[in-house]
């Protein structure tokens, strides 16, 4: 089994996740937060089944993240 930290986005027209500290473009999608969660994790064990463990980004983990909003004036 595999631990991952997935990215779950509202959007107007729907859910997104991807996982967090992987190699390649792993995306899932859909019409609420489940269905976009379950979508990502049927496309990261396609992606392992593929392409094998190496894609797991091991020399920089991601403990922790945050998502914040900053305003970022001109110079």
């Amino acid at each position: 089994m595999w631990q991952f930290k997935i990215v779950v986005e509202k959007h107007p027209d729907g859910y997104i996740a991807y996982p967090l500290n992987f190699k390649g473009v792993v995306v899932g999608q859909g019409e609420t937060y489940e269905q976009a969660l379950s979508d990502v994790k049927s496309a990261i064990r396609f992606h392992i089944e593929t392409f094998g463990e190496e894609v797991f980004e091991s020399d920089s983990p991601v403990l922790e993240a945050s998502i914040i909003e900053a305003e970022v004036g001109s110079e």
